[in-house]
């Protein structure tokens, strides 16, 4: 049977949203559980109150962190649909609907270098606590992974032609005529390392990558020479990177990857697909009976994992009231019993534990999907930002995003939950009516068999 049409109300266009939306709708209720004074009153100090442009609200830059990371978005495309959504508008602070974006992409940038990895921990606390009572916890589970930064994959032939163009880009800015360029050799060398799985040519190839590393070391020492001393000022730690690069040899320790991204780490995590990683360690905890993360960590070096507690339990201690006495954790930590009164339980023998312990261990699995969410649904697997304050900020912003979506999960479910009971006990009293009336009255109510639309 084809719909009838039915009469749509026409509103105007100044009015309020909150009068055009659907106010059981999820981003409407997480809108009204976050404390959105708290980040004023903490960010507001940041600012200058008598000279410079006047910013953007701090709620609305707060807002569009929070919806990019929930819905996976990249700064570009949250701005975007921001003036296409009613809801992100609303959730943001909006009263009225606009049709133009709130603020250039680039404003979250300064924004984040603005409040810093503290300011995203105020948020990643507040995520904490709109999970209620589910933040809290006696037993947590902790790991650890890799969050691959943003880099190509490392190859010292890459390095040394990276070092010649940015060679030749300071001899251009700062007018130095250098003895040789070396574009037509390098690029006649480069042509020749094609072959270097050949096994006719591969000698050659050899030969052509030791050339091409020659040619790095002589422009750089060009260049130290003819610098003038204040240009050698600015250009000093370039330059110092560089040597350290063509010195580096493979045996060596932190060693340098990426020119761009000189602290990237080479852990190994001994996964069969991906035997290296190009990156930082993180820290997570979780709370193991609810799952909700109570801690998420960037660490700066290639630690062990043992040696990654202490911070992670002390960041504990920031976000949420500390009531945690065990953290289940995998033989990675093996070293370390107790860190800061709590209780560090590594599996070990199965015939040394209890059964209580033995489930503990086999619940702490759980973390592992936590870490795979992480990665695909909230931008955790590949890092843009740039230098260790962009790893912190990353991890905190994944691990609040992915705390906000469990609120919105289990308010969905609630939600859903409620209304079918409703919907049971009306259909119940309906077909006690139904039955009640006349046969030939029965055709002017609505079949048993309609369901309701259940959609948020």
């Amino acid at each position: 049977m084809l719909s009838k049409n039915k009469d749509q109300v026409t509103l105007p266009f100044n009015t309020l949203i909150e009068n055009q939306i659907n106010l059981s709708h999820l981003l409407v209720k997480l809108h009204e559980a976050i404390n959105w004074n708290l980040f004023e009153e903490s960010f507001s100090r940041l600012y200058s109150s008598k000279m410079g442009r006047p910013a953007k609200p701090i709620k609305l830059m707060v807002s569009l962190l929070i919806l990019k990371y929930v819905r996976n978005l990249s700064d570009e495309s949250v701005v975007e649909q921001w003036s296409e959504n009613i809801y992100y508008q609303y959730f943001s602070g909006q009263k009225f609907f606009v049709t133009k974006q709130p603020c250039e992409a680039s404003e979250l940038v300064h924004f984040r270098d603005r409040i810093g990895s503290d300011g995203i921990e105020l948020i990643l606390k507040e995520s904490i606590r709109v999970n209620g009572k589910d933040g809290d916890g006696t037993v947590l589970s902790g790991d650890t992974t890799i969050q691959e930064k943003n880099i190509t994959y490392p190859t010292d032939d890459k390095l040394y032609k990276k070092i010649i163009t940015k060679c030749q880009k300071i001899a251009e800015d700062h007018s130095i005529e250098l003895r040789q360029s070396y574009k037509t050799t390098v690029k006649k060398l480069s042509n020749i390392q094609r072959f270097r799985n050949s096994m006719k040519k591969a000698s050659l190839a050899k030969k052509a990558s030791k050339k091409i590393k020659t040619i790095a070391g002589r422009l750089v020492r060009d260049i130290e020479r003819k610098l003038a001393p204040l240009d050698y000022a600015k250009c000093s730690d370039k330059l110092e990177l560089f040597k350290k690069i063509i010195n580096q040899k493979r045996s060596d320790s932190h060693k340098i990857y990426s020119i761009h991204e000189s602290h990237v780490e080479c852990p190994s995590k001994g996964k069969e697909h991906k035997k290296y990683e190009f990156g930082n360690k993180v820290s997570i905890l979780v709370n193991q009976k609810t799952g909700v993360i109570v801690g998420a960590l960037s660490i700066d070096q290639n630690k062990h994992d043992s040696k990654t507690l202490e911070e992670a339990v002390s960041q504990y201690n920031r976000l949420t009231s500390g009531k945690a006495k065990e953290i289940y954790v995998d033989r990675g930590y093996r070293g370390v019993s107790q860190v800061q009164e709590i209780q560090i339980k590594v599996p070990g023998k199965q015939n040394d534990i209890s059964k209580s312990q033995k489930s503990k261990h086999s619940r702490r699995a759980a973390i592992e999907p936590k870490i795979s969410h992480l990665k695909s649904d909230h931008r955790l697997s590949r890092n843009y930002y740039k230098g260790i304050k962009g790893d912190q900020i990353n991890i905190l912003l994944a691990a609040a995003a992915m705390n906000f979506k469990r609120m919105l999960n289990k308010l969905k479910a609630f939600l859903t939950l409620i209304l079918n009971r409703l919907q049971s006990q009306i259909e119940y009293v309906a077909d006690l009516f139904y039955s009640w009336l006349p046969i030939r009255n029965r055709s002017f109510f609505i079949p048993k068999s309609d369901k309701w639309n259940l959609t948020f």
